[in-house]
């Protein structure tokens, strides 16, 4: 059995470009990049390579650019870095949709004396931008929020955030986990002081990310120990995935215009679909500016659990939000934030496409899922009922 992976907001495929950009660093070129001799040097320009691939895709500085393990790394040392560079300010915002990495760690500061703000969103998912204004003030060390969010694909008002969080002074960072690679991102006109990327969301293997900080923004490293990444970030490169980070980058700035047509037009056409084909079915988050490759879509009076698993024995890989919080039976902190009704919030499936995303794989889910969905509702009395109508 073939499988359809529509679950790249989870993670994605290692491009076959991109794994053979990074093959020779693990058995021929594994020198050590910090090393004196030759054989590390030439390794080490293959790094710095990859930084500038990287600094091009978001408009960067290659100084400007920080390798990592991963994003919630990049997260966790943008928001620590901001607390020890301003070690009066004890007031972080952030908001109730962030990803785990960003908000676990600001609800494990609050109780250690810090005050934390968490923003609302309204029903479609969109940022209460009032409650921001309202919320910071000179005590305000860093506002985190995502750039776009992982289950719904939400886009939120990035720059708009950073100019009121540049006029109270304090340090702006932003999640751009999901939005590096499908959407144009320019760090040189803009607001934001602290960018987390993570490669294997591009297309890239697992277990590394960078982290972008402005230049001149001051920095306290997470990690320390070597002079490794100019001091910020400690540890013996993991040159073949850094490598593999670089080419991604490379390929995702070139696949960007079919992020935004052909995988666009399919997520539209499966969405367009399935509403038309499933009664009491609903787009989270429909009325706002999404990521062109992300679906979250609501089915009333079915288990969100039992559709993955009927898809999932077609071969067909979906989930029900983020794959950090996916052994909790309790419905998405996202969905509970904007308010989506409880029967529908337990019956909410995330697609997230590619562009390795086929017509044929759309074609497949519109085929298949009606059936699933009715089947759910079977085993419910309200789905019953609503099956009689």
């Amino acid at each position: 059995m073939r499988e359809i992976y529509l679950d790249n907001n989870a993670t994605t495929k290692v491009d076959e470009v991109v794994f053979e950009e990074m093959r020779p660093y693990f058995c021929e070129l594994y020198g050590n990049p910090s090393s004196m001799h030759y054989f590390g040097g030439q390794v080490q320009k293959k790094v710095d390579e990859a930084r500038q691939r990287v600094a091009d895709l978001i408009g960067a500085h290659p100084e400007e650019i920080i390798f990592t393990a991963c994003g919630t790394e990049s997260d966790n040392a943008a928001i620590r870095s901001a607390l020890e560079v301003f070690p009066n300010k004890r007031h972080v915002i952030t908001t109730r949709v962030e990803h785990p990495a960003v908000l676990t760690l600001c609800r494990g500061l609050s109780k250690h004396g810090y005050r934390v703000t968490e923003l609302n969103v309204d029903s479609a998912g969109r940022l209460d931008m009032d409650e921001l204004r309202s919320a910071i003030d000179d005590n305000t060390a860093i506002v985190s929020i995502m750039y776009a969010n992982n289950e719904t694909g939400v886009i939120f008002p990035i720059e708009e955030v950073g100019r009121l969080v540049k006029e109270k002074g304090a340090l702006f960072h932003t999640d751009a986990v999901q939005a590096v690679g499908k959407i144009p991102l320019n760090m040189a006109e803009s607001t934001i002081d602290m960018l987390s990327l993570s490669g294997h969301k591009l297309h890239a293997p697992k277990g590394v990310g960078i982290l972008y900080v402005r230049k001149g923004v001051p920095f306290r490293p997470l990690l320390v120990g070597g002079h490794q990444e100019k001091s910020r970030r400690a540890g013996t490169e993991n040159t073949a995935s850094i490598i593999a980070l670089g080419k991604a980058c490379e390929l995702a700035g070139q696949h960007m215009g079919d992020e935004n047509t052909r995988v666009r037009a399919m997520r539209d056409r499966l969405e367009n679909e399935l509403l038309r084909l499933i009664p009491a079915a609903r787009i989270n988050g429909g009325g706002a500016d999404r990521l062109p490759n992300t679906v979250s879509i609501a089915f009333e009076f079915v288990e969100g659990e039992l559709i993955l698993l009927y898809l999932s024995e077609l071969g067909i890989c979906a989930s029900s939000g983020s794959a950090c919080t996916s052994g909790s039976l309790e419905p998405s902190h996202v969905l509970r934030a904007m308010g989506v009704p409880f029967t529908c919030a337990h019956g909410s499936i995330r697609f997230s496409l590619s562009r390795f995303t086929t017509d044929e794989e759309i074609d497949t889910v519109i085929r298949e899922l009606p059936a699933i969905i009715r089947r759910g509702r079977e085993m419910s009395p309200f789905g019953r009922e609503l099956l009689a109508k």
